[in-house]
């Protein structure tokens, strides 16, 4: 699918058009993601600050989508744990990048080459307009190459 496509497909998702998140890229070789959430009514606590779910839920699915993307169909990728540190209150708009390295992408590729399965944290902060972190966000994918790629050692 094109990132284009996605990115839209995305944004018109209702999960993320009620919530104020808008993904306002993903480059065409899905390598980066940028996702930023607006400060709604709708989307505010009690206290009149982001919520929470809101701030992770902006977080949610890049990773995987990343990395699925970039690996391929020969591959499953699947979110396995995520974890949320609250650091300050996030007030207007919040962002949070998605970088994805070749790299890792060759982390992941060795590790599930015969078979095996890879578990792999990814990091991102949500920052403010000033560049201030509200919220860490911690994602753990779970990778493994499907059984009919695998490398046998015999160059099959």
């Amino acid at each position: 699918m094109k990132a284009s496509v996605l990115r839209r497909g995305l944004n018109l998702w209702p999960p993320f058009l009620f919530s104020g998140i808008h993904v306002t890229t993903i480059s065409d070789d899905y390598r980066h993601a940028h996702v930023e959430l607006r400060m709604r009514p709708w989307n505010r606590n009690y206290v009149g600050t982001h919520f929470g779910g809101s701030l992770f839920a902006m977080t949610d699915p890049f990773w995987m989508l990343l990395a699925m993307q970039s690996l391929g169909r020969e591959y499953w990728v699947w979110d396995k744990a995520g974890a949320i540190e609250f650091v300050k209150p996030g007030r207007g708009t919040v962002h949070a990048d998605f970088r994805l390295g070749g790299d890792v992408l060759d982390e992941l590729r060795a590790a599930t080459a015969n078979g095996g399965k890879a578990l792999r944290w990814f990091d991102t902060d949500v920052t403010d307009a000033q560049g201030e972190v509200v919220a860490r966000v911690r994602k753990q994918l779970y990778v493994r190459r499907k059984p009919a790629h695998r490398d046998n050692g015999n160059g099959d």
